[in-house]
């Protein structure tokens, strides 16, 4: 064993429990390594002796002599310390494990002091991995062959940062922002590649309580997001380089085929003269001049004259070669963002999440974040549409106004995304515009815009995954605001029209949800709904249209409530969006044979009010007060058939329809009813109705009863049956002033009969016609639909009978 070279003094003083004498220690052994500066045997002694009975000791007061003795030994080599790196280095890297806060901390200093004085050669050690320290043994682990001039390894370096990043401490937070900091400024190093080793801790700083962190994290991921735009642009410059280089490259490509082309014309023209000539010369037996002149040809050939196309494509190279030496990308020059990797996808998983977040720094940068991802990974994008769809809508209704901002502008970017990358179909036609016009609607967009500026048709393998879409779509139906409802409402009309076969197909479930969503507290979701239910009946056949109808009235069947406060206005915007006649005679067809009577009257009393007040349903009311179209008349009879399960209803009906004479009819058969109290108030509602602007028509016709006579009896008849009320007053008046001038004398002074034939107002028309449409049968039946009428209503009284 070698004696050791410090002697008893400086042991002692390395190893004293008071600081200033371990310090006085230290300046002796820089004195002693000064002195044998030229000696590195003896330098490697004075380390190891350091180290082996000092900084692996057990004794806390020798650990912190020997971490202050190796900071002196690296002062005193100064820039000769490189080749002692080694030896000297992994000792105190060692100590950053130890449980003694002291150590650590003496560590850290000793380090420093030798990073000042190594300067760069101390980077190689700064990705060596550690082990957990060990009592008296070495705790690196040093590479064997380690070259001395390995420089600082930025991927060896991420795992040690992604791991400390998530850190909860300000300080170690802050400490790492300005290492991420430092190293994203240095060129060429390209920290961004590495960025989602890191990305969500460093997000996740941004709910650090102090602001200066939080302003340092913000400033540095809008750097980061800098860098990304920039790295786009560059990649998008170079792809526009390339592709006008293929452009060029193709037209070279067809002047080279046509200068081909031409030449070899050229050449067979000219063997052919040189043919031509040779035979006259054969002919006028010149053969010694005709060789000369063929020689001189032929010589001529050898030497051809440069065409136009020659001096076009020269001067095509010379341009090529301008534009590659001022492009600013040649061969040497560093262009900030080109060659970048940006890992779009990871960046945009580890942005979903907070997205979400409750914290409103992490949720605006994630939003912040994803919009600029929308311009510059488009392709990338698509593929989560999805997940950012379920996380972006519920923020719409966010209260703070920034937050909100930001999300609404996310979803419109990502809806024209959607748009300008998938297939796009057709307006199915003028009617199923939005009708509320919101100018944030997606669903008044003209999608034909869009049609030929396809970037990526939708063929098999798809990024955008429609049926994820939908289902994220349908579970914010369930969200408790408003503004998150419509907006997923507008998605799914945005995205049926542009694809009617591949989303809410019949059998997916999700139409019973759209069915539920008409209970929906918000008039305006109702509305969206039923657009987006109008629009995915008018692409279906009539079995789903039928199967809709079902399902609508099965609704109202049970829920009674919406049935009152939403059944008009469901009723009317489906008549807006649809044909009112298929509407209107799909439900009549359904609750004709309906065997829940009950619901049946209510439902066609509703339908009733909604056909002779609703503007929507004016042009199916000119067509009943024209029964002379047989069109007309078929609509007349599906309705009635199904009008009879509400008595007041069907002579509503009749009177809308001007068929006078078999209201009168009915009226006969009102006296054989049971007049209950709901019937009176109903009959009450017609008398209100009368007085409406629908039936003008019908009080200008009392003043001509010659060609309305049995109109005045149906008149008399509902004053007759209504008790002494104000529609009593009012009709009775209505009545009167007309009978004052004197018009009744031309009522019907015998009772009406049931017979087949048709009303009065048909006949006076039939007589004028032409002989040839004398002969045609009337489509209207009114006895055999008197008889219906008289069927149904005594199945009304026997239920009301089994009830009571």
């Amino acid at each position: 064993m070698e004696p050791s070279i410090f002697s008893a003094a400086l042991v002692k003083g390395l190893t004293d429990k008071i600081y200033d004498k371990r310090k006085s220690a230290a300046l002796e052994i820089e004195r002693l390594v000064k002195d044998n500066a030229k000696a590195p045997e003896r330098i490697k002694q004075i380390v190891n002796e350091l180290v082996q009975d000092f900084v692996y000791s057990n004794n806390p007061n020798a650990r912190y002599g020997g971490l202050i003795g190796l900071a002196a030994t690296a002062i005193a080599l100064g820039p000769a310390i490189a080749q002692y790196l080694d030896i000297i280095v992994p000792p105190i890297l060692s100590c950053f494990n130890n449980q003694d806060q002291k150590v650590r901390y003496y560590a850290c200093e000793s380090m420093y002091n030798i990073a000042k004085v190594a300067k760069g050669e101390v980077l190689r050690f700064f990705n060596i991995p550690l082990n957990p320290a060990e009592e008296g043994q070495e705790a690196l682990v040093i590479p064997s062959s380690l070259p001395r001039n390995t420089a600082f390894s930025l991927p060896r370096f991420i795992p040690l940062l992604s791991q400390r990043i998530y850190v909860l401490n300000s300080s170690s937070r802050n400490y790492l922002v300005s290492w991420i900091s430092a190293l994203d400024s240095i060129p060429d190093l390209e920290l961004v590649s590495f960025l989602p080793e890191f990305l969500d801790g460093l997000i996740k700083c941004l709910s650090d309580p102090s602001n200066d962190i939080r302003v340092g994290v913000s400033a540095l991921l809008t750097d980061f997001l800098d860098e990304i735009k920039q790295a786009s642009t560059v990649r998008e410059q170079q792809q526009q380089s390339e592709y006008r280089r293929t452009l060029e490259a193709n037209r070279k490509k067809r002047q080279e085929e046509q200068r081909l082309k031409q030449k070899q014309k050229q050449e067979q023209s000219s063997r052919l003269e040189k043919q031509q000539h040779n035979d006259s010369v054969s002919e006028a037996k010149e053969g010694d001049e005709g060789d000369k002149e063929v020689k001189k040809e032929e010589k001529v050939e050898d030497h051809p004259v440069p065409s136009e196309n020659d001096a076009v494509e020269n001067d095509d190279d010379d341009n090529e070669a301008t534009d590659v030496e001022s492009d600013g990308h040649g061969k040497g020059s560093y262009v900030p963002g080109q060659g970048v990797i940006v890992q779009y996808g990871k960046i945009i998983e580890i942005l979903l999440p907070h997205l979400s977040s409750e914290e409103e720094d992490i949720q605006r940068t994630a939003l912040q974040w994803i919009n600029e991802f929308i311009v510059i990974a488009k392709d990338i994008v698509i593929q989560y549409t999805p997940k950012i769809i379920k996380a972006v809508l519920p923020s719409l209704a966010h209260p703070v106004s920034v937050i909100r901002m930001y999300a609404l502008e996310t979803n419109q970017n990502l809806q024209k995304l959607v748009l300008e990358t998938t297939m796009s179909y057709p307006e199915p036609s003028a009617s199923m515009s939005d009708p509320s016009g919101s100018p944030h609607s997606m669903a008044a967009t003209d999608l034909d815009d869009f049609s030929h500026n396809s970037g990526n048709n939708l063929i098999s393998g798809d990024p955008f995954d429609y049926q994820a879409t939908v289902s994220n779509l349908c579970l914010q139906f369930l969200n408790e605001h408003e503004e998150t409802r419509v907006a997923s409402l507008e998605w799914l009309l945005m995205l049926h029209k542009k694809a009617p076969s591949k989303i809410l197909p019949s059998d997916d479930g999700i139409f019973p949800a759209l069915l539920k969503t008409l209970s929906d507290s918000s008039e305006e979701v109702v509305r969206r709904d039923l657009q987006l239910l109008a629009q995915i009946s008018f692409h279906s056949d009539h079995e789903y249209f039928r199967s809709f109808m079902v399902n609508l009235l099965l609704l109202f069947s049970t829920d009674r409530r919406l049935l009152e406060s939403r059944g008009s206005l469901i009723i009317r915007q489906l008549c807006m969006s649809l044909d009112p006649e298929r509407i209107y005679c799909t439900i009549a067809d359904i609750l004709e044979n309906d065997e829940d009577l009950e619901f049946a009257s209510i439902m066609i009393q509703q339908l009733n009010i909604i056909l002779i007040t609703s503007s929507e349903l004016s042009d199916l009311r000119k067509r009943l007060r024209n029964l002379d179209n047989k069109d007309n008349q078929r609509l007349f009879i599906a309705l009635y058939k199904s009008w009879c399960h509400n008595a007041v209803a069907t002579f509503s009906l009749c009177l809308l329809a001007q068929a006078y004479e078999h209201a009168a009819i009915m009226l006969q058969v009102f006296a054989e009813m049971d007049i209950t109290v709901s019937m009176l108030v109903q009959v009450d509602k017609l008398v209100q109705l009368l007085e409406s602007p629908v039936f003008t028509y019908l009080r200008l016709q009392l003043l001509e009863p010659e060609k309305h006579p049995y109109l005045y009896k149906c008149l008399y008849g509902i004053l007759m049956l209504l008790p002494q009320s104000s529609a009593f007053s009012t009709l009775r008046n209505r009545l009167s002033s007309v009978s004052s001038l004197g018009f009744l004398h031309g009522m019907p002074k015998n009772p009406p009969t049931v017979s087949t034939e048709v009303p009065k107002r048909q006949n006076i028309k039939a007589s004028s016609s032409a002989s040839s449409k004398q002969s045609e049968e009337p489509v209207i039946k009114y006895q055999e639909l008197l008889q219906h009428f008289k069927n149904v209503q005594a199945r009304h009284e026997r239920q009301r009978r089994q009830g009571m």
